[in-house]
C-alpha cells in the first residue's frame, strides 16, 4: 500500500508557562505568574477560525494554580480553578469550530474527566520511567509513576491520548524502550493511545523576560514565508545523551513493534533528518503549527507546502488529520457535542465504518438486506431503501449472501468467461479548469507540470499500441481553455489515419459538454461530426457520483446529473455505444450510491447502450479530496461488497460488470471475479489519471497477466474488442505459450 503521512492543522496557545516543575531543557516553563487574559485568548481564537486551522493545542505548565498570583487573577476572571479557565477556552473553541486537544500536564482523574467534556483529544508526554534524571531534578511532575497513572487514568475514561518518550535528556537506550514498553502494556489495558511521539532534545537558550510564542511565532512566519532557517546554535549540557539518526530510526521500528496500530510521531523542526525517519517508518509528523513551536520556539515548524513538496521526492504523500484520529470518532470516545462540531464542520474525517456514513434521510433498515438480494438476484429493480441498506451493511452473513446472488447474476448473464481488451490510453493533454478536488492529474495552463502532446508525439503513441496488438485506443483529457471543438475531432483523424483499425474510444460527457458549450452546438451535432471523424464509443467517464449534492461537494464546476445524462443518451442516439462508471469510496455516503445507480440503471432502461460498468474505487493520496478531508482509501473488503451491491443494483439490464485493476490492484481484481465481476478492462500501457492521484498497482498489465488472473480464479479467458466481441478465447489449462 502507498505511503502516506499525516498531520494536524493547528494553532497553539500557551495559556500559562507557570510551571512547578524545573526541568533543565525547558524554555518554556516560568516561575512567575503568567495567564493569557480572555481577550487575548478570544483574539487568538478568531484569528486562528479565519484561517484553515482545524485544531486549537492548549499548552501549559504543570499545575500552574499552584502560584498564588496565577490563582489570584483566576478569582479576578470569575474562575474556580484552572481547569474551569481551561474548560472556557475550549468552549470557546468549539464556538468557532475549532477541536481542543490539550496538554496539561499530569492531572487528576477528576481533571481529565472535566476536560473531556470539552475536548476531541489529550495528551501527556510520559518522557522517561527513570526517577533519577539530572535533567528532571526539582520536577516533582516529572516522576514516571506519577504521569503513567495519568495516562492510565485517561484511558479508564475513553480519552483519545497522545503520549510518547523524550530522548536525548540522559537516558540510556534500554531506557528508552523501557519507556515504550510502558506505554504499550497501558495501551493493551484501554486501546486509547492514538499516537506516541519520539521526540529528540535539542538545545536551546533560555528565555528571560521574553515571551516563546511570540518568537516562536515570528520563526515560524519568516520560515513559511522564505523558506530560510536562522536556528542559533546552543551547547549541549552535560547531563545530555548522544541521539544519532540510526537511534531514532532503530526506535521507530520499537514503537512498531510494541504498538502496532498506534501512529508514531516524529517532530519534523527538531531534525532536518525527518524525511529519513518517514522512512523508516513513522507515520506522522503532529501539528504543523502556523504559530511556530511554544517549547522549541527558535525551531519552526515547515510548512504543510513545504512538507508536501519533499515528501513527494519519495513517492509519499501528506494528509491532513484532526487532533482526534478517525479510529476514535465514535460516541464512545468523544462527547456528542464535540461530535457535533465534527458533523457539521469536518464530516469528511468520519471514517468510513461499513460502507461510511450511512445519515439517509429516512431510516436504515438492515432487514431488508436479505430480501432486497433475493429480488436483486432476480434482476428486480430496488429502491433507494433498500439499496442503501445493501451499501451500508456490516453483517458478515448479509455481505456474502450479496457476494453470492451477485456471483450467480454474473454467471447468468455473462457466463463463467473472464474477458480483457487490449488497450492503449492516451491523455493528449493535462490542462485543465475544472478543478475538481479528487483529481490529482488536471493542470492549470501555466502550470511547470502541464503538458500537451504533439502531433508527432501522439502518432507515435498509436503505432505503439498498434505494434504491441491493441485494438482500442481510450482517448481522454483535460478541459483545456483553448481548443475548439476542431482540435477534438483533429485528434480522432490522426488516430484514424495513423491506424484506421483501433477502434476509438474517447471523450468524456464532460468533454462533450465543453464542445457543445465553445461550438453552440447541440450534442447531436458534436456527436455526429464525431462520429464522422472516426468516434468509435463514448467513455461513461465524468460520472463520480450521480447526485448533484455529492458533486458540489467534490467538483462545483462539473456538469450536473442532468447533463450527464443528457449526454450519453445523445451518444445512444447516435449510435454509439458507452459506458457507465462511478467513483466511490469517499465522502458520498450510501444512499447517494444508491441514487447513482438508479439513475444508471434507469438510463439503461431507456436507451439500452450502456456496453459495461466499472466502479473506479477513490484513491486519496495526490488528491486534494484526500490531502484535505481525511479521506482513506477505501478498504479491500469494502471494495468487494460496493462491487458486488453494483452488479445487484443494475440486475439484468447490464450484463459486464468490470474490475479497475489499476484502482484495486490485480489481486483484488482477482477476487472480485467472485464478486460479481466479468470483466477486467484494458492492458492500458500508460495511465496518468489515477497514477497522478497516487494509485500504486501500475499502468500497464500484458495480456498474459490479465489471462493469468482469470485462471488463478478458476475461469476461462478471453480477448475481446470494446463492444464485447470475442476476438480470442484462453481456455483453462491452455500452454502458457498460447496465451502470450
Amino acid at each position: 500500500m502507498r505511503r502516506r503521512v499525516t498531520f494536524s492543522r493547528n494553532l497553539t496557545l500557551s495559556l500559562s508557562r507557570t510551571c512547578v516543575s524545573h526541568c533543565k531543557y525547558c524554555a518554556f516553563q516560568t516561575h512567575q505568574p503568567h495567564l493569557h487574559t480572555p481577550d487575548e485568548v478570544l483574539a487568538l481564537l478568531d484569528r486562528a477560525a479565519k484561517r484553515s486551522v482545524k485544531e486549537l493545542l492548549i499548552l501549559t505548565g504543570d499545575d500552574p494554580a499552584h502560584h498564588p498570583g496565577v490563582r489570584a487573577r483566576l478569582a479576578e476572571l470569575g474562575f474556580a480553578d484552572f481547569v474551569a479557565y481551561v474548560v472556557w477556552c475550549c468552549e470557546q473553541a468549539l464556538e468557532r469550530g475549532l477541536l481542543p486537544h490539550t496538554n496539561l500536564g499530569a492531572v487528576t482523574r477528576e481533571e481529565l474527566a472535566r476536560l473531556r467534556e470539552v475536548t476531541a483529544s489529550q495528551g501527556l508526554m510520559l518522557e522517561s520511567m527513570r526517577d533519577d534524571l539530572v535533567a528532571h531534578q526539582g520536577s516533582p511532575t516529572k516522576d514516571p509513576v506519577l504521569r503513567l497513572q495519568t495516562i492510565r487514568w485517561a484511558g479508564e475514561l475513553k480519552i483519545p491520548f497522545t503520549s510518547g518518550i523524550l530522548v536525548g535528556i540522559g537516558e540510556t537506550r534500554e531506557d528508552r524502550v523501557d519507556a515504550l514498553r510502558a506505554l504499550a502494556d497501558v495501551h493493551a489495558e484501554h486501546g486509547h493511545l492514538q499516537e506516541v511521539i519520539l521526540q529528540n532534545f535539542v538545545p536551546h537558550r533560555k528565555y528571560y523576560g521574553e515571551e516563546p510564542a511570540e518568537i516562536a511565532t515570528d520563526a515560524a512566519e519568516r520560515f513559511w514565508r522564505t523558506g530560510l532557517r536562522d536556528v542559533p546554535i546552543a551547547g549541549v549540557p552535560e547531563w545530555a545523551s548522544a541521539v544519532s539518526l540510526e537511534d531514532l530510526v532503530e526506535l521507530i521500528g520499537v514503537a512498531r513493534e510494541l504498538l502496532p496500530g498506534v501512529g508514531i510521531q516524529v517532530p519534523p523542526n527538531l531534525s532536518e533528518h525527518w524525511p529519513e525517519l518517514v522512512a523508516a517508518g513513522a507515520t506522522d509528523l503532529g501539528g504543523l503549527s502556523a504559530n511556530g513551536d511554544h517549547i522549541s520556539p527558535e525551531h519552526p515548524f515547515p510548512s504543510p507546502h513545504q512538507v508536501r513538496k519533499r515528501l513527494a521526492e519519495d513517492g509519499v504523500a501528506l494528509t491532513e488529520r484532526l487532533c482526534v484520529y478517525g479510529a476514535y470518532l465514535d460516541p464512545e470516545w468523544v462527547e456528542q457535542h464535540v461530535l457535533d462540531v465534527v458533523k457539521v464542520k469536518y464530516w469528511s474525517f468520519i471514517p468510513r465504518r461499513g460502507s461510511g456514513r450511512t445519515d439517509a434521510p429516512f431510516a436504515i433498515r438492515s432487514d431488508r438486506v436479505g430480501p432486497a438480494t433475493e429480488r436483486a438476484r432476480a434482476g428486480e429493480a430496488l429502491s433507494i431503501e433498500e439499496l442503501t441498506a445493501m451499501f451500508a451493511s456490516t453483517d458478515a452473513g448479509a455481505i456474502e449472501g450479496m457476494r453470492a446472488a451477485a456471483d450467480e447474476l454474473r454467471a447468468e448473464l455473462a457466463g463463467e468467461t473472464v474477458t480483457f481488451v487490449v488497450n492503449r490510453n492516451i491523455n493528449v493533454s493535462n490542462v485543465c479548469v475544472v478543478g475538481c478536488a479528487f483529481c490529482g492529474f488536471g493542470q492549470g495552463k501555466r502550470s511547470p507540470d502541464a503538458y500537451e502532446h504533439s502531433e508527432d508525439e501522439f502518432r507515435g503513441r498509436v503505432r505503439e499500441a498498434v505494434e504491441y496488438g491493441a485494438t482500442e485506443l481510450c482517448m481522454q483529457s483535460g478541459i483545456h481553455p483553448d481548443w475548439k471543438l476542431d482540435d477534438y475531432l483533429h485528434w480522432l483523424r490522426v488516430a484514424k489515419d495513423e491506424a484506421s483499425q483501433l477502434h476509438l474510444h474517447a471523450y468524456s460527457p464532460m468533454e462533450i459538454a465543453h464542445m457543445c458549450d465553445i461550438s453552440g452546438l447541440p450534442p447531436s451535432e458534436v456527436f455526429a461530426q464525431l462520429r464522422d471523424a472516426g468516434l468509435g464509443s463514448t467513455p461513461g467517464t465524468a460520472a463520480e457520483v450521480l447526485h448533484d449534492g455529492v458533486r458540489e461537494r467534490i467538483s462545483p464546476n462539473k456538469l450536473p446529473v442532468s447533463r450527464w445524462v443528457e449526454i450519453i443518451e445523445a451518444s445512444h442516439r447516435a449510435g454509439l455505444r458507452s459506458t457507465s462508471t462511478v467513483m466511490f469510496g469517499h465522502i458520498e455516503e450510501p444512499w447517494e450510491l444508491a441514487q447513482h445507480m438508479t439513475v444508471i440503471r434507469e438510463l439503461q432502461e431507456r436507451t439500452g447502450g450502456i456496453t459495461e460498468f466499472v466502479p473506479l474505487s477513490f484513491i486519496p493520496f495526490m488528491t486534494l479530496l484526500g490531502r484535505t478531508h481525511g479521506v482513506e482509501e477505501i478498504s479491500r473488503e469494502e471494495n468487494l461488497k460496493h462491487t458486488a451491491v453494483f452488479r445487484l443494483a443494475l440486475g439484468k439490464t447490464i450484463t459486464n460488470v468490470q474490475a479497475s485493476w489499476v484502482k484495486m490492484g490485480i489481486e483484488t481484481a482477482t477476487e472480485a471475479l467472485r464478486w460479481g465481476v466479468n470483466d477486467l478492462g484494458g492492458t492500458l500501457m500508460e495511465e496518468s489519471i489515477s497514477r497522478l492521484a497516487g494509485s500504486y498497482h501500475g499502468v500497464r498489465l500484458d495480456p498474459p497477466e490479465l489471462v493469468a488472473a482469470a485462471h488463478a480464479a478458476g475461469r476461462p479467458a478471453a480477448e475481446r474488442s470494446t463492444l464485447y466481441t470475442i476476438l480470442r478465447e484462453h481456455p483453462l489449462g491452455a500452454p502458457r505459450e498460447a496465451v502470450a
